[in-house]
């Protein structure tokens, strides 16, 4: 007999929700902080979770890790209630907050048997999850040092192992790499990246590059209620459309500008940056639908100024966030 043909990636089953937030609320006093949002987070995806200053994220994933409870409707991991089964949930979760506790007058290696210990994980296991979790964060070479005496990178990564102990299903990371240095931020972006497909990850962070780079998908969350959901990419598209092109010209930049800003199908322009010498580059964002490139060049070089570049590309995850919560366009 023949054998079955192999599913297509079409045919292939989705995969099945390891988060599951409903009807979720959580007001402090009079103060609304989460307000009813809903969202679900799949087995093995990075979620990218989004927000200004006070927009509920810390606080839902304060409910998710069971860290506050609920003032109305539910959270579900890996099947377990956080309300009902809060031990469960626990038992699966990791949590890194924003500002992790720490003892800094203990060596890496105490520290992490100290972390063990009270999360109860069993004494004939606790040092082969000790050797894991330093392999995958890279603190082979500082496991005898003083905590208070390394570097705030390698701090972090001493954190993030505690979170990673016991292999946990599901991480919850809030600002992981907040203060670091553009190298440290790489390391630590690195580590979370090869979770992938391993492990469920939510990620709030401020650093929107860092989401493109990483998450699967993302949620932009403002005044406590979601504003836009879904992969970078369907978010680019729900924006109509629009796309920015980078001009690099000679000449007086406001006399740039204004020859740009009256080209038909341009919205808006800005210089990005000055490269001295009246020379600039120019941030030019386009009218849905609409690709003044050539209208641009013929108006740019026919002002009598030199054209040196001209690029397109689409918006960035930076230019849907600011536009999705100053509320310039309906929500995705």
């Amino acid at each position: 007999m023949a054998a079955a043909p192999e599913a297509t990636p079409a045919e292939q089953p989705p995969a099945r929700a390891m988060i599951e937030v409903e009807n979720l609320t959580k007001v402090y006093g009079i103060t609304t902080a989460v307000d009813n949002i809903t969202f679900q987070v799949a087995e093995g995806e990075i979620l990218g979770f989004l927000g200004p200053n006070g927009a509920g994220k810390s606080t839902t994933m304060r409910v998710i890790t069971c860290y506050t409870p609920a003032t109305a409707g539910h959270v579900r991991v890996g099947g377990h209630d956080t309300a009902a089964n809060s031990t469960d949930v626990r038992a699966i979760i990791g949590y890194l907050p924003e500002n992790a506790p720490i003892y800094h007058d203990m060596n890496v290696l105490a520290y992490l048997k100290f972390m063990a210990e009270i999360k109860r994980y069993p004494r004939s296991r606790r040092k082969a999850f000790i050797d894991e979790v330093i392999q995958e964060c890279g603190l082979q070479e500082v496991t005898r040092r003083i905590v208070g005496n390394l570097s705030k990178g390698f701090r972090q990564r001493v954190v993030l192992a505690q979170a990673l102990l016991g292999n946990p299903r599901v991480l919850v990371l809030d600002e992981p790499t907040v203060g670091l240095d553009p190298a440290q931020i790489h390391e630590i972006r690195e580590v979370i990246k090869q979770m992938r497909g391993r492990r469920t990850v939510i990620l709030s962070t401020h650093i929107l590059p860092e989401v493109s780079m990483i998450c699967q998908k993302v949620i932009i969350i403002n005044r406590g209620r979601i504003e836009a959901e879904g992969t970078p990419e369907h978010l680019v598209s729900r924006m109509g459309g629009v796309s920015v092109v980078m001009a690099t010209v000679e000449g007086p930049p406001a006399q740039v500008q204004e020859i740009i800003g009256r080209v038909a199908g341009v919205s808006s322009v800005k210089q990005d940056r000055d490269l001295g010498s009246d020379s600039g580059v120019y941030r030019i964002e386009t009218e849905p639908g609409k690709n003044p490139r050539a209208e641009l060049a013929k108006a740019i070089v026919g002002a009598g100024h030199d054209l040196l570049e001209l690029q397109s590309s689409g918006l960035s995850l930076e230019d849907i966030f600011l536009r999705v919560i100053s509320g310039q366009r309906e929500a995705a």
